[in-house]
């Protein structure tokens, strides 16, 4: 590892998770947090807790701003864990000279998402810290929720399971891109932050019972299932013509060198679940507006051993390994 901090170690990639491992549990590790899921499961598999920090720049982009993204989040991290969003924390850090009316538009934000996730912020703290401290706001979210549904876990994915998307990828970070830099591509593309709890409900009860759930934010898809890989010890084989990407994103990749797998979404999840409920869990997200696009999208072997296998429509094949690098800093 290097010896100070980089941008690559944020990038929810490889030097991101060795920066996890050697240092912070190493220092206090314990079984919950090993576990690596997207919220803590506690008191007897009844409750879910998560927190996030959130420092999106620009803090108004297309398709949210950083009061939206900063509970869909938090409240999708508890999703993920067949949760359902209760009670949030919200802290804010404010830079000096920061326009009221900016602070209302986020404020109005957070409102909106609470109530698409049935959740209340119980408790909260405020620090107003001299210009240029900060770049203009971060907030950080924490979350508790109630379980639906037990056993949800990166950590138990097996050959009974097929891989879905619940839409199609990288919008989030391909649109964070282009806002930050200017790009006018001429088209409507909007990041694909959203609350998720309500689209998990309907799975739920529906009678499906996840493997395991993932929001494929920072790394993106290739992340989640690098993840998931180690986690459960498998390996997982990706059909590439069946990832669905929307023009937009092909274009900004193609034009920057970019891989969709790579880039963050917040509003898309990736699901693991068994092959005899594959069939109902995409009619029942396709009927929702978040997963309309919801594709099955390949399967799990054991052809290797904790590796993502990619397979393209010409009949080859190669590894899709963790992001590495400074990707995309402060997408959320």
């Amino acid at each position: 590892m290097n010896q100070t901090i980089q941008l690559a170690d944020g990038n929810g990639g490889e030097e991101n998770n060795k920066l996890i491992n050697a240092i912070f549990f190493e220092a206090y590790g314990n079984d919950i947090l090993r576990k690596n899921e997207d919220a803590a499961v506690i008191e007897e598999g009844t409750l879910a807790f998560t927190t996030d920090s959130f420092t999106i720049s620009p803090i108004f982009f297309s398709g949210g701003d950083i009061g939206k993204i900063s509970i869909c989040g938090t409240c999708n991290d508890l999703a993920m864990m067949g949760a359902k969003p209760t009670y949030l924390t919200c802290a804010v850090m404010i830079e000096e000279g920061f326009a009221m009316d900016d602070l209302k538009r986020i404020t109005a934000s957070i409102k909106t998402e609470l109530a698409k996730n049935g959740a209340q912020i119980v408790s909260g703290d405020t620090k107003i810290v001299p210009k240029g401290s900060v770049d203009k706001i971060f907030i950080n979210t924490s979350g508790v929720g109630k379980i639906a549904h037990k056993g949800i876990s990166s950590n138990n994915i097996s050959e009974n399971d097929v891989i879905i998307v619940s839409g199609d990828i990288g919008r989030h970070g391909a649109a964070i891109f282009a806002n930050r830099e200017g790009i006018d591509i001429s088209t409507t593309l909007q990041s694909d932050c959203a609350s998720l709890w309500p689209v998990v409900e309907k799975l739920l009860s529906g009678g499906i019972t996840p493997t395991a759930m993932r929001d494929a934010t920072r790394g993106g898809v290739a992340a989640v299932l690098n993840e998931w890989s180690k986690q459960s010890k498998i390996c997982i084989e990706i059909d590439e013509v069946t990832v669905p990407i929307c023009d937009e994103v092909k274009g900004i990749c193609e034009l920057l060198g970019f891989e969709a797998y790579n880039l963050a979404n917040e509003g898309t999840f990736v699901l693991a679940v068994k092959k005899d409920q594959a069939e109902q869990a995409l009619h029942i997200l396709r009927a929702h507006e978040l997963g309309q696009n919801a594709t099955i999208i390949g399967e799990v072997t054991q052809r290797y051993t904790e590796r993502v296998v990619l397979r393209s429509e010409y009949g080859t094949s190669r590894f899709l390994d963790l992001p590495t690098g400074e990707l995309l800093p402060r997408i959320c």
